[in-house]
């Protein structure tokens, strides 16, 4: 289905809006995935206002990667004082006089999102973006096929799965941008771990606390704020990192669920997915990319401002360009730090 503009957002004062398009998107390497989560997902795809009115021209593209528990179509959503996305891109191209395609892309599963990775107990979240989202963009619009031509952005979960994502394949991504992204699981997600072991206790404990808390979750009306942060920050992480066909619950966690006790090879699992730890084995890939940015808020509730100043001094020390920015708020409600990184990624992609 097609929509217009002005249907689902106001257009920026005396600008011309974009269009966006709710692409049904199928998806070969979601198809049969474990969760039985589906295969066929709805892609908003913005169009910007030149679009239709310059049939030859091609555009450049920005992936867009929410955060967990999110979906591609909330991005959609037009709130007061909280902008959609495809706003926010007509505010950055008015800024500008540049243009891009937006392709907001869907990685929820039923246990709120896939951190955009390869698991044998979520599905194929990476092959899925890399190969199938790209490929059928690049079929059905009027793209700069080319990595030069693509950049993979998001926030928080979407954050990291740019950061990952953009450092194992320059040759689809030409850059990465990520605002709030998961680094450094030391300090973002450990300090959760002692609430995940309180609630597999109030569960039954063992493994079989974990399945039941799970079971309780997807059975609740409401999921509660509590039961989703121990989800965000400790299981949903297990099922993207440390997936195992072969145990009991499908996968491992990094602790022992009684004691509480760090299960050393199973934190290696975390670690070798953690963007500060994984920048010193993709160096050449990141050689290779014509930009880097992050930024993150110096009060943000997961610490991941430190993360990403770790990020930033391994960069250095590898010689690697890039561009790392604070600013002054938290985790949520920052929808306004979009606007600017978009002129920015508008200013860096060729047109």
């Amino acid at each position: 289905m097609s929509l217009a503009a002005p249907w689902s957002y106001p257009a920026p004062q005396g600008a011309r809006a974009g269009t966006v398009e709710v692409a049904l998107l199928r998806s070969d390497a979601l198809a049969g995935n474990p969760l039985g989560d589906p295969d066929v997902r709805h892609t908003p795809v913005y169009l910007p206002p030149g679009h239709n009115a310059h049939p030859d021209r091609r555009y450049p593209v920005v992936y867009w990667l929410h955060g967990f528990t999110g979906t591609a179509m909330a991005g959609l959503a037009w709130r007061p004082w909280e902008p959609s996305l495809p706003e926010l891109m007509d505010r950055a191209s008015a800024a500008t006089g540049r243009e891009a395609i937006l392709v907001l892309v869907d990685g929820f599963t039923r246990y709120g999102g896939s951190q955009y990775v390869n698991s044998s107990y979520n599905g194929r979240y990476e092959d899925y973006l890399v190969h199938d989202v790209v490929s059928f963009i690049d079929a059905r619009y009027r793209t700069l096929a080319e990595p030069a031509g693509r950049v993979i952005a998001g926030k928080s979960s979407g954050g990291y799965g740019a950061l990952v994502l953009g450092m194992r394949h320059p040759d689809v991504f030409g850059g990465l941008a990520s605002i709030s992204g998961d680094a450094y699981f030391e300090l973002c997600f450990k300090p959760d771990f002692p609430k995940a072991l309180e609630l597999i206790a109030r569960h039954g404990g063992g493994d079989a606390g974990v399945r039941a808390f799970l079971d309780a979750l997807l059975a609740a009306p409401r999921k509660s704020g509590e039961y989703v942060a121990a989800l965000s920050s400790v299981f949903a992480m297990a099922m993207a990192y440390s997936p195992n066909a072969d145990s009991a619950l499908g996968f491992d966690l990094p602790f022992d669920p009684h004691t509480g006790e760090l299960r050393p090879d199973v934190w290696a699992h975390w670690e070798a997915a953690d963007p500060v730890h994984m920048a010193p084995r993709c160096v050449d890939n990141l050689r290779r990319l014509r930009l880097i940015y992050f930024e993150a808020g110096t009060r943000d509730e997961f610490n991941l401002q430190y993360g990403a100043r770790i990020l930033s001094r391994r960069l250095e020390q590898l010689g690697i360009t890039h561009q790392h920015v604070e600013f002054d708020d938290g985790h949520p409600g920052v929808n306004y730090r979009y606007e600017p990184l978009f002129r920015l990624l508008l200013e860096r992609l060729p047109q």
